[in-house]
């Protein structure tokens, strides 16, 4: 499938998801109503924000690890409907800046309904892909994301990007999803798989070296997470997924215990 086509796939289905509450994206990211506590978000954390901002997408919470400093300028890569944008506001504080970025028409006017209901002003959403970031070399003292990378079809071109927009000796935080070990090709080729996080993740030893590649310092593993087998049997994009492929549940619970959750930090050099 090429990088075109992956792109219209993953644009139309969240945009039909922007437009829905708390719908989850089918790997295990958004596979329950309180999904964003089990990867790491607290109460208070979810209570502070706009309640349409949470839509249950991540695999993981990027701020918690980022330890945001007032006045810093952060970027969110594939931001959504703007939760962790609006958690780093806070940190950041009034000196501070937080930019969003997402592809998705929809996301982007969710995104910003949200910011003008919080009353946030130290936060903007832009419409672009992570691929080309519209945004100037060395504007972000931090770079976060979470379970979207996953959905590029040219990460190296991701992480080149993210290492072009940091500040020297600027950081990475991300959530994201990689597989252990290859997946079939019949899944790689199914759309439902790439709007769930699967058909799209790299495997995980390749996708710690394409962050390498791009630059990137001090690359490290944070934390590893199993995708539970909750998954397959309560989101509908994984079930759409197992209809359209006609597997078992068994032979998805295999798929799934290929998938971790991997929460990765890195640094831009001083010299680069």
């Amino acid at each position: 499938m090429n990088e075109d086509k992956v792109r219209k796939i993953v644009r139309k289905g969240y945009g039909k998801i922007a437009k829905t509450a708390n719908s989850g994206c089918g790997c295990g990211c958004g596979l329950l109503s309180d999904v964003s506590e089990r990867v790491g978000y607290s109460k208070e954390d979810l209570d502070s924000v706009p309640a349409e901002a949470n839509m249950n997408l991540g695999c993981g919470n990027p701020v918690a690890l980022a330890s945001l400093k007032e006045g810093e300028v952060v970027i969110d890569l594939g931001s959504g409907g703007g939760l962790d944008c609006f958690l780093a506001s806070k940190k950041v504080g009034k000196t501070g800046k937080v930019i969003g970025i997402d592809m998705t028409p929809e996301m982007i006017d969710r995104a910003r309904a949200n910011c003008r209901r919080g009353k946030y002003t130290n936060v903007e959403f832009r419409l672009g892909e992570i691929e080309n970031l519209p945004v100037a070399d060395n504007t972000a003292d931090v770079i976060i994301s979470n379970c979207v990378i996953n959905l590029s079809p040219n990460k190296q071109r991701v992480f080149e990007e993210a290492f072009r927009v940091l500040k020297p000796n600027g950081r990475m935080l991300i959530s994201d999803m990689v597989l252990l070990r290859e997946i079939p090709p019949e899944i790689v080729e199914n759309v439902a798989a790439y709007i769930g996080c699967i058909a799209g993740a790299e495997k995980k030893d390749k996708y710690l070296e394409l962050i390498r590649r791009a630059g990137f310092e001090n690359v490290q593993i944070i934390e590893e997470t199993p995708m539970p087998y909750e998954a397959l049997v309560t989101d509908e994009t994984a079930k759409q997924i197992m209809r359209d492929l006609k597997i078992t549940q068994n032979q998805a619970a295999e798929l799934l215990g290929n998938v971790v959750s991997l929460k990765v930090s890195a640094t831009k050099p001083m010299r680069s």
